[in-house]
């Protein structure tokens, strides 16, 4: 099957990249609000990015896994426990029919992924897995998942290429003070002088009116020329909204596809996983960027996921590389008998191999 809910948490929801090309008939495109871990968690496992994870907030269910695979934490710090026993983060680690996973409250940051190597059996709908809860559709029925509710594994993979060294560092979200960047624009022209300082320079506060559909913040007011409405046009994924009360709102992932208030900026994409794991009380202070630099920076992510892809997918070359390894674990192997020579089943790198060593090698004892 895949795995059970004793219980779902305060806010556990199916989630991939999203739901795109849809917006001009007033879909959301949901999707993780973190993209970067969630990726990571899937690069880790060896799925593609855009496969489904479970998206975790704030208080993390209770699951038991009914079938054999392999699963990767990665996000905010839940404190993920496996049998009552910690759990470690940004690793790919096998798991067994009848093992638990838990979350034990929050060391840092405010949302966990976890991805599933093979992915989930969750029907696409317009395209995506993913959950639109104003909606209800996609993920499970459309809905968060409560206890007893069971989702199945499409291709449940028990091991996986270099097993043991795919493993990234965990990234820290326990500042409760950070610069987010961003690239200006596309009403920052509706703005006084005096409004555009106040905004690169104050720090706001996350309040407690944030969730998926976007973030709320408390601070100095944001000064307009005549008011914070123009005609309403389209909405991005971290567009920084301030109506005429002069207080910035961050879009998020399930933001409404248009809107009638300015947008004085927008986070760059490689900072929006600093806002999705902000609390209430966390303080933000955004620093203006190009858009070059915003590019630029990303295309650094990309780079480095590619790069981390080809070394968890490599396998030792056919020949003296090869070689080496099956030697490395037949010599290994053989050290625990007398007489070494036989015939082996060794793993190199997830693969398995049988070696007949049919004439005692010297070193092998």
């Amino acid at each position: 099957m895949g795995v059970k809910f004793a219980s779902g948490g305060f806010l556990t929801t199916v989630q991939d990249m999203g739901r795109t090309g849809y917006q001009e008939s007033g879909m959301s495109v949901s999707g993780v609000m973190d993209q970067r871990s969630a990726a990571l968690a899937n690069i880790l496992v060896g799925n593609e990015e855009n496969e489904a994870v479970l998206e975790i907030t704030l208080m993390g269910p209770m699951m038991e896994f009914t079938e054999d695979t392999v699963i990767a934490v990665t996000g905010g710090n839940l404190l993920p426990k496996q049998n009552g026993k910690d759990f470690p983060m940004y690793r790919a680690v096998p798991v067994r029919r009848g093992d638990v996973l838990s979350f034990a409250g929050m060391a840092g940051g405010s949302r966990a992924y976890v991805a599933f190597a093979g992915g989930l059996d969750i029907p696409l709908q317009m395209g995506s897995r993913s959950t639109n809860l104003k909606s209800k559709i996609g993920g499970l029925e459309g809905r968060k998942i409560a206890g007893g509710d069971e989702i199945g594994f499409r291709a449940p993979k028990t091991d996986l290429p270099n097993l043991r060294r795919r493993s990234v560092e965990p990234e820290d979200f326990t500042a409760s003070e950070r610069v987010i960047r961003v690239v200006m624009g596309p009403q920052d022209d509706c703005f006084t002088e005096k409004g555009i300082e106040t905004f690169l320079s104050a720090a706001y506060a996350y309040t407690n009116e944030s969730d998926r559909m976007g973030c709320r913040l408390e601070g100095e007011v944001i000064e307009h020329k005549n008011g914070g409405d123009i005609i309403t046009d389209g909405i991005a994924f971290g567009a920084i909204q301030v109506p005429s009360h002069g207080r910035p709102i961050i879009m998020m992932a399930d933001h409404q596809t248009t809107g009638g208030y300015t947008k004085i900026a927008g986070v760059i994409t490689v900072d929006l996983p600093l806002v999705a794991q902000a609390r209430p009380g966390d303080k933000v202070h955004f620093k203006k960027v190009s858009v070059e630099e915003a590019q630029k920076l990303y295309v650094e992510q990309k780079n480095r996921f590619e790069k981390l892809k080809e070394e968890f997918e490599r396998r030792p070359q056919a020949g003296g590389e090869l070689q080496a390894a099956i030697y490395a674990a037949v010599g290994h192997e053989a050290r625990r008998y007398w007489n070494p020579a036989g015939t082996y089943r060794v793993v190199v790198d997830g693969e398995e191999y049988t070696v007949d060593l049919s004439v005692e090698s010297e070193g092998l004892r």
